[in-house]
């Protein structure tokens, strides 16, 4: 079940990867796809805003993989659907390992030709009876509402004027993940809740799935 607006379409593995131009959250510059290109494969990690906690849990997962795809010869970059300062307020006090540039408006997930899916009655009530844990830190599978509201209460996260912006500009908008190879090339994507519908939220490419992406590229 593809979870995309009528008329959307994702970039696929084979395309040119859209470049972009992002203020990176940890120093005072911009990065984008073209400073990559000739020089080393990226993944390139979509998240949406920093209230969402299980984006904050998939940017730990890919902290630690970090070594593993530097090791690979693949360079990482995470963009954060968040306001420039709020990303470093969250920041600088949880460093992170990977460069992370920010995002407010998700003009990367939509030059990548990932959109805000459709709201209407029916999604509202599938999305109200579903039952999910995505990164197993849940005591049982519950609403993304009820999971969230327990996981920021377990992290003592507290929404900022931002993420309540965010939440008003994005939702509901999936993340995504994609490898793009040295010239620039897409060779593999992910995209949340495109194989597995609305039971998707919240999931992330496991590390063997993503590591086992990266061999394509030997």
């Amino acid at each position: 079940m593809t979870l995309m607006n009528a008329g959307t379409r994702r970039v696929q593995p084979g395309e040119p990867a859209p470049d972009f131009n992002l203020p990176v959250v940890q120093e005072e510059r911009t990065v984008s796809l073209a400073d990559y290109r000739g020089q080393s494969p990226l993944f390139l990690a979509l998240f949406i805003g920093l209230y969402c906690p299980f984006c904050r849990r998939s940017l730990a997962r890919l902290n630690a993989l970090r070594d593993a795809l530097d090791a690979a010869g693949v360079r990482t970059l995470a963009v954060v659907a968040t306001e420039l300062e709020n990303a470093r307020f969250y920041f600088k006090h949880r460093p992170s390992r990977i460069p992370l540039a920010a995002d407010p408006q998700f003009s990367t997930h939509r030059a990548y030709g990932i959109h805000k899916i459709q709201v209407d009655e029916a999604m509202l009530e599938t999305i109200g009876a579903l039952k999910i844990n995505p990164t197993g830190d849940l005591p049982e599978p519950m609403s993304p509402a009820q999971g969230s509201l327990l996981l920021d209460q377990a992290e003592g996260y507290q929404r900022t004027e931002a993420d309540l912006r965010d939440i008003e500009r994005q939702w509901p908008l999936n993340k995504a993940q994609f490898l793009v190879d040295r010239d620039g090339i897409v060779r593999w994507a992910n995209v949340e809740c495109e194989n597995d519908g609305f039971a998707g939220i919240g999931k992330f490419p496991s590390d063997q799935d993503i590591m086992s992406a990266v061999r394509i590229l030997a």
